[in-house]
Formats: C-alpha cells, sequence, structure tokens
C-alpha cells in the first residue's frame, strides 16, 4: 500500500487479489484495485466505510483531486474505498492488447462473461470482509454501479448497512430489446430540445453527415462515419451536454487550398469522443448488462433502431428533416470503425450469440429487502428509462426514492454533495 495527500484527503492504494470465476476460488486469480480516501483530519480514526461503484459497465472509478464533487461530503463521515471494477482502471486490464493472452475469441469471450455485476458483487464481497471483518458497509452506486447495487441486494444482503443510487435502478426482467425500445424516443427527446436551443446546429449537422457519406475521412486510424457522429448524441445525456455538442459542431469546417474539409479540430475532437480506447469494456459488455436468460442479446440496439426509421442519417439526407443523434447504444460498426475495437469484433459477435446467462436480479428476495435503499431518479435521465426504474423501485421493499428533473443523468458529479445529503437523508429517515 501507499499513501499520499492531497488537501483535505488521505489517499492510500490498495490491491486485492480475487478469483476470475467465483465459482472456482482455487483457480486464476486476477487483482481489484481500490483507492481508499480519508479526511486528512480523520486518518487515524475507525470510521465506516463506504464503497463506490461507478457507471458504465468499463470504467474506473474517479480519480478526485482533493474533496471535490460528492467526495466531500462522504468524507465527513466514511472512510471511502473507490473501486475500480475488474477489468477498469488499475485492476487486472481487459482490453485488445490483453484478451489475446486468454487465446482466440471464443476463449476471450468465455473470460469475458466473468465481468458483470455479479461477478462484480462476488469482488465487493470478499474485499468487505477483508477490510471490515463482518461489518457491512454503504454502496454508493452511480449508474451501471447501481445496477451492481440492485445485484447486492439481491445476492448479499447481510454485506450491507445502506444502498445509495443515482440514476441507476435497472429494470429486472427487461430484454435488451425492451430497453432500447424505450430509448430511442428519449434520445429523439433530447435531439429536438438540443435542435430547439440551437437551431443553427440542425444545417450544421445536416452539412457533416454529408460531408461524412461522402468521404469518410480517418483520425488516428479511427474511421469517421455518418453512424460515427451520430453516436455523439450521447453527449445529450449530461447537465451541459448539449452546450458542449453545439461548441464541438460549430467549429467543424476549414478553408484549405483544396476547398472546404473537416477541420483537424473537429476530427479529433470527434475521434476523443467517440473512441474507446480507454474503455473497451463498455462497448464489449454493454448489451450483456442486460441479458439474463436464455436469449442472445444479437446486437439489440442495431436491430431495435430499425423500428425508428427516423434515425436513418442518409434518408435524412434525401428529405429536408434534421439528423438525429442517437445515445447509449452500441452497434456492430463500432467493431470496425475503433482500432481499439477492430480486434475484437468476432469476440463482441460471440458475446451478442451467447445464450447461458445467469439471471441477475432476485425480485422474491428484494420483495422482502430489510436494508435501508435510496434511490436519485432523474426524470429526464436519457440512459436509464424512468418508467423501469420507477417499476423497480416498487419492487424493492422500503426503497425510498427521489424523483427529480434539476439534473441529468450525471446529477452525483453536478450536484455531488447536495445529491448525496439527499440520499443519506432518505435512508435515516430524516425527510
Amino acid at each position: 500500500m501507499s499513501s499520499y495527500r492531497h488537501p483535505g484527503v488521505v489517499f492510500t492504494d490498495r490491491r486485492f487479489t480475487v478469483p476470475l470465476d467465483h465459482a472456482d476460488p482455487g483457480g486464476e486469480q486476477i487483482e481489484i484495485f481500490g483507492r481508499e480516501a480519508v479526511a486528512s483530519g480523520s486518518a487515524g480514526e475507525e470510521l465506516p466505510w463506504l464503497v463506490y461503484l461507478e457507471g458504465g459497465p468499463g470504467f474506473g472509478a474517479r480519480r478526485f483531486v482533493g474533496t471535490e464533487a460528492w467526495l466531500g461530503r462522504a468524507l465527513r463521515e466514511f472512510r471511502v474505498l473507490l473501486l475500480d471494477q475488474r477489468g477498469t482502471g488499475l485492476s487486472t486490464p481487459a482490453n485488445r492488447q490483453t484478451l489475446p493472452l486468454r487465446g482466440g475469441p471464443r476463449e476471450q469471450a468465455d473470460h469475458l462473461a466473468h465481468f458483470r455485476a455479479d461477478a462484480i458483487v462476488r469482488d465487493c464481497e470478499l474485499i468487505r470482509t477483508r477490510l471490515t471483518g463482518i461489518e457491512p458497509w454503504t454502496v454508493l452506486g452511480q449508474s451501471f454501479g447501481g445496477f451492481c447495487a440492485v445485484r447486492y441486494l439481491s445476492a448479499a444482503p447481510e454485506g450491507l448497512k445502506a444502498v445509495l443510487i443515482t440514476g441507476g435502478l435497472p429494470s429486472l426482467d427487461a430484454h435488451a430489446d425492451d430497453v432500447y425500445r424505450a430509448a430511442y424516443p428519449r434520445v429523439e427527446r433530447k435531439v429536438a430540445a438540443h435542435y430547439a436551443r440551437y437551431p443553427q446546429d440542425v444545417e450544421r449537422a445536416r452539412r457533416i453527415t454529408a460531408h461524412l457519406a461522402e468521404h469518410r475521412p480517418e483520425s488516428a486510424g479511427h474511421r469517421l462515419t455518418p453512424e460515427g457522429f451520430q453516436s455523439l448524441g450521447i453527449m445529450l445525456g449530461s447537465g451541459n451536454g448539449s452546450h458542449q455538442l453545439h461548441y464541438l459542431l460549430e467549429n467543424a469546417f476549414v478553408r484549405t487550398p483544396h476547398g472546404t474539409e473537416l477541420s483537424d479540430t473537429f476530427q479529433e475532437a470527434v475521434r476523443a469522443a467517440t473512441s474507446f480506447a480507454g474503455h473497451p469494456l463498455y462497448a464489449l459488455m454493454h448489451e450483456a448488462i442486460y441479458a439474463q436468460d436464455e436469449r442472445p442479446t444479437a446486437w439489440s440496439a442495431e436491430r431495435v433502431r430499425a423500428e425508428f426509421p427516423q434515425f436513418d442519417a442518409v434518408a435524412a439526407l434525401e428529405g429536408d428533416g434534421p439528423v438525429l443523434f442517437t445515445g447509449e447504444t452500441i452497434h456492430p460498426w463500432h467493431f470496425e470503425v475503433d482500432p481499439a475495437l477492430r480486434p475484437l469484433r468476432e469476440t463482441a459477435h460471440l458475446l451478442a450469440d451467447r445464450t447461458d446467462w445467469a439471471p441477475l436480479y432476485a425480485p422474491e428476495r428484494l420483495a422482502v429487502n430489510e436494508v435501508p435503499v435510496a434511490a436519485a431518479v432523474y426524470h429526464d435521465d436519457m440512459y436509464v428509462d424512468t418508467g423501469h426504474a420507477l417499476r423497480t423501485a416498487e419492487a424493492i421493499r422500503g426503497l425510498r426514492t427521489w424523483v427529480t428533473n434539476e439534473y441529468e443523468h450525471d446529477g452525483l458529479r453536478a450536484g455531488g454533495p447536495r445529491v448525496l445529503d439527499r440520499l443519506l437523508a432518505l435512508v435515516r429517515d430524516e425527510v
């Protein structure tokens, strides 16, 4: 372990060894990284633990500088563990560089089947007992971290003192197809709101799409396509995302001796925003987080998109309508245009075809839950369907919701102290 100080915080890097397959505890082991945080004045005190589960899948825990966002509020009473879920951050990596160590695509897909919420919760339980003995801890789950928290309530509620969920109540029984059928209309509303705020972006998006359809340029090996450009709509799910998208679009073209071209600045910004080099598990495992039975996900977002022809960019150019951006969806073409994903396309197809996914949630246990649970449900959340979230809230005994449209999906980051205060008050019956 190594410790170091930021203003107001002492961080300690911790590493834990856990089984790759928890059904085979004596088999291959992998490493899980966690960064402990404690207030500078409380470093020597006995404090209850709070473990933070990041959104994703495929993202390591946020790297805080000092007490920014919600961390300062948490450190007033907790010792916090910022956990890099398996395969992310400084935990044993799973990406195009390391997965070939497993063998071919079949072996890689079998390996990645151990990277869902059920395994993450088993990791948490092993780590909890090593840190606290028999004492339960509090879980704070953001987005996919909330999905993991609901799995935790289903599988190991004895390890939980309280659960705080922000933008992360999953449907307990929806297939991926149901998730995306609910998602595309939400995304369309977000795009309409963006164009109402920035009507000049309608023509800009059409012009950029037409250029990409004709030229399909490359930036650092990343092919820019109309579909890839549309995927910038994922930005619209955050509080300032519409503004950031607007600023990106306004810098698209530049005059050159060869005529008007897409600017290097724009191409690099798009590449950075759409590349999965830093979080390949997001692309590989995104639809698998919804899989719970013998039905394959079978590239659900791609299939369901065909039911919403208004998202066809080329067809939009043939008429006079706007080009619609898309949201939190993964498609087969991602594994053709992105050099970080290209070597993993066969693996991705095998995961999409997989039919032996285990159930993630236990409605019968959730119905008799005794762990205090509070959830922030963002009413206009582009990423998690409000209807699905509220049905799940009703299915978890004792869960208290805070439904608000004051924040988008990134409410924990944008309004961290207030959001965490509210959730803690709810689980403690203080409001």
